[in-house]
């Protein structure tokens, strides 16, 4: 969940390290339909490698749409035909000095010092709605890491995904080495964090790393379809739902206080939402014969 604190601090962070803008929003957003929120990150000249500013701007609207509850699910992507470079290594270099103030700053957020903070924003964040990342070029290094923040990668065949912070020296240290032997397998993940190889569009498809690969040039279009079709359904048994698969996943538990974990989050979801009501909607004939063309989310 995100807070105020943390786009200030982060906002603080930002203007210690980076002149006032001359250029456009690095990072843009948009309501696509009713419910459906697109962040999409604006430094094509460098290949949207985030920068703390940029960092700044993801936290920001983040913030918004899990703060409106009018969004329900996110689309995250790049422009350009990249979705993003990882971060900024030149802006690194300039102040990774051991005795410069920024450079201790930034040690500082790397480390985690910063409360709820990562350099590339939100992506030590757990999020309480669905985000789809909409993936063409690269998306490497901090922006293979932006994409696991996401429930789900929609790829285009240009994407290709890796750790390419390897060459460098430079750690996975935004949920990538958490996130990805999760979402792939550790032995899976091993690959792709001890050699630092692309792994293209296809690839990713077999690893689980992808859920979709569509034609060139359709990620956005493909990751927006599947966000409206997310946000037709019911949204308390959905929400619920995703949320014990994700403390299933990810919280140290024994199978047993899964299982607990989930009736719970289950029940609580059906006294929330109308299941009872879209019950005697499928009865009556809707949704029947596994057709998910038929909205049911005003049931």
């Amino acid at each position: 969940m995100f807070s105020r604190q943390l786009a200030k601090n982060l906002i603080g962070l930002r203007q210690c390290h980076t002149p006032a803008p001359t250029m456009s929003q690095t990072v843009s957003t948009q309501r696509h339909g009713e419910h459906v929120f697109v962040i999409t990150i604006n430094r094509p000249e460098k290949r949207n490698a985030v920068n703390p500013r940029t960092a700044t701007l993801l936290v920001e609207s983040f913030r918004k749409f899990e703060d409106d509850d009018t969004y329900r699910v996110a689309v995250l992507t790049g422009a350009g035909g990249n979705f993003c470079a990882g971060f900024d290594l030149s802006f690194l270099a300039e102040t990774g000095a051991a005795t410069s103030d920024e450079g201790s700053t930034m040690r500082d957020l790397i480390a985690g010092e910063i409360p709820g903070l990562g350099p590339m924003g939100p992506s030590r964040h757990h999020l309480s709605k669905p985000l789809i990342a909409a993936v063409s070029g690269y998306a490497v290094a901090g922006g293979l890491e932006l994409s696991l923040l996401a429930d789900m990668r929609v790829a285009d065949d240009t994407a290709t995904f890796g750790v390419f912070c390897r060459r460098f020296g430079v750690p996975l240290i935004d949920g990538g080495s958490v996130r990805l032997p999760k979402l792939i397998g550790l032995s899976r993940a091993m690959d792709l964090i001890l050699t630092g190889r692309p792994v293209g569009a296809p690839e990713a498809l077999r690893l689980g790393l992808a859920n979709r690969v569509v034609p060139t040039g359709q990620a956005l279009d493909a990751a927006l379809q599947l966000a409206d079709q997310i946000a037709c359904f019911p949204q308390d048994a959905m929400l619920g739902d995703r949320q014990s698969a994700i403390e299933s996943t990810y919280k140290p538990t024994s199978l047993e206080e899964a299982l607990k974990r989930e009736a719970t989050i289950g029940t609580a979801a059906l006294r929330r939402g109308r299941a009872w009501d879209n019950a005697k909607g499928f009865v009556a004939g809707t949704g029947r014969h596994g057709k998910f063309d038929e909205p049911t989310s005003k049931l």
